[in-house]
């Protein structure tokens, strides 16, 4: 069950994640033809002849998708109504009033409000519920999270009245709150992982992101970074052009980055530039069996160019460029335009011959075929075998295989960590600091992260909270045997909400075990 649960969230990352190359001028997608005509002559058939009413609309959107579903698993279609968070995730940014939230007793309570954001600089913090929205209610069964986020966005300036009920406090008060730029963080974490290696974590690959990494990585070099381990586990994809930019920094100016080739066998070339930051300096690239599309350009083209060491779990395997192109009615399509290559000519692409449906499949299979617990298990063509300029052996057909290869520590331990259970814990945790939120105000993220140990009754009021959510029919997890992985995720979960997402990274990263393969691997390279 827990391998199907843990794969089961892929499918819409990794659309999401498939975009990219907008500097293209799209070409018109349908032209005059009898084609054309057939299907705009069946839509009015229906429209004016057909015995009952019919949302044509949504009809075309149904045959849109079964168009689409025949050509690849990475060219989707975008409905009107999906554009705007799309295109907010892939902009980096939204206009809002900067809070984290959920439905906690039919009311809204922020977890977190985002660093100088709007609600950050008008005071509101942690804890306080969010009852009214100008003359709108926001609190009852029937309220859903779309709907206050329909309340709470709006024009850039515009004001928004809240009335607030502050429970430490015990009082309601209300607060105009201008609307602003709330961002989308790409770069999830950013640290120092030793006094010498810094550490960042990527997410996707939006229009923001390469200037967060430019921003996080010199940050990491004033504080004394000469190494890099770059996290891009679960990373879907996103902008082909940030990876290149991304890439460039570590490779030598004339290296080629990647090529793409289309229908027509127009090949295009990117090739690394002289403005590179963090050239002939030792890196680590993360990644696993999600990470895909953009991420694995930056693995491959590292690898294939002999650069760093490529440490997890055999990649994702897309590589095919999509290009968004409007449909006139304010949908859009992601339709596939070309494929691309890694400098050695290898496509990382999996077979997608039998439907969408067999080649998700096929992601699920690696679970039961042990490809993630043993290296031996991954199975390659000796025909996808490809060399680099050293010598070393790499291979296309279905994804970046690592340098060197880290197992899962076992499904339970997998689905321990998983979104799920981080879910369910934060909601716990949010609980727990309601309780007296003036605990944790005696620490600073200095000395919490340093001194802050869970205790057992907490550990204890953990296991019986999420029971509440467990089947009793399914086999469950013996969470005794991880207590010391719970109590540091717990704690890690305190962090986040007292401080800010960076402290949760560091917390987790204690017991992550490609960061302590990454360790192994530098202390063994400073020994040689």
């Amino acid at each position: 069950m827990w391998p199907t649960i843990l794969a089961g969230t892929l499918a819409m990352g990794i659309f999401i994640g498939g975009k990219l190359h907008f500097n293209d001028t799209p070409e018109k997608l349908f032209t005059t033809n009898s084609k054309k005509d057939k299907l705009n002559r069946l839509i009015d058939y229906i429209d004016y002849e057909y015995v009952d009413d019919i949302n044509t609309d949504s009809i075309v959107d149904v045959a849109v998708n079964n168009i689409l579903d025949k050509l690849d698993p990475h060219s989707v279609y975008i409905p009107k109504k999906n554009m705007e968070k799309v295109s907010e995730s892939m902009k980096g940014d939204f206009v809002g009033i900067g809070v984290s939230f959920f439905m906690e007793n039919d009311t809204i309570a922020i977890v977190r409000t985002i660093e100088d954001g709007p609600s950050y600089n008008k005071g509101i913090v942690p804890g306080d519920r969010i009852l009214m929205a100008n003359s709108d209610t926001l609190f009852g069964q029937d309220i859903t999270n779309e709907m206050v986020i329909d309340k709470l966005k709006g024009l850039k300036g515009t004001p928004v009245k809240l009335k607030i009920y502050r429970k430490q406090d015990n009082k309601t008060f209300d607060v105009v709150i201008r609307r602003g730029d709330v961002p989308l963080k790409s770069v999830e974490a950013s640290y120092m992982l030793t006094n010498d290696m810094g550490y960042i974590k990527i997410n996707r690959f939006a229009e923001t992101t390469f200037n967060e990494f430019k921003t996080a990585l010199t940050e990491l070099q004033k504080q004394g970074a000469q190494k890099l381990t770059l996290d891009l586990r679960d990373n879907p994809g996103g902008y082909l052009g940030i990876a290149e930019q991304m890439a460039d920094e570590f490779l030598e100016n004339g290296k080629l980055i990647l090529f793409t080739k289309n229908k027509k066998g127009q090949i295009d070339k990117a090739f690394a530039t002289k403005k590179g930051s963090f050239e002939n300096k030792p890196i680590y690239v993360l990644i696993n069996e999600r990470s895909a599309s953009a991420s694995e350009i930056i693995a491959g083209a590292l690898q294939d160019n002999d650069i760093g060491t490529i440490v997890g779990r055999r990649s994702f395997g897309k590589g095919l460029v999509q290009r968004e192109m409007e449909l006139g009615d304010g949908s859009a399509v992601r339709l596939t335009i070309s494929r691309y290559y890694t400098p050695t000519g290898r496509s990382i692409q999996k077979p997608y011959d039998n439907g969408n449906k067999d080649y998700y499949q096929k992601f699920m299979d690696r679970y039961a075929s042990g490809e993630l617990i043993s290296v031996d298990s991954i199975k390659v063509a000796d025909s996808l075998k490809f060399t680099t300029p050293k010598g070393k052996v790499v291979f296309g057909g279905g994804g970046i295989v690592p340098d060197v290869f880290v197992p899962i520590s076992g499904y339970e331990d997998e689905a321990i960590s998983s979104e799920q259970s981080e879910v369910i814990m934060s909601r716990f945790i949010f609980n727990h600091l309601e309780e007296d939120r003036k605990r944790y105000d005696m620490y600073s993220e200095k000395e919490f992260l340093a001194n802050f140990r869970v205790d057992d009754i907490l550990f204890q009021k953990y296991i019986s909270y999420i029971s509440r959510f467990l089947d009793p029919r399914v086999p469950g997890i013996d969470y005794y045997d991880y207590e010391d992985k719970i109590k540091l995720y717990l704690k890690a979960a305190i962090a986040e909400q007292q401080f800010n997402p960076n402290a949760f990274a560091i917390v987790k990263g204690k017991s992550d075990t490609m960061l302590k393969k990454v360790l192994e691997l530098d202390a063994a390279a400073k020994q040689n």
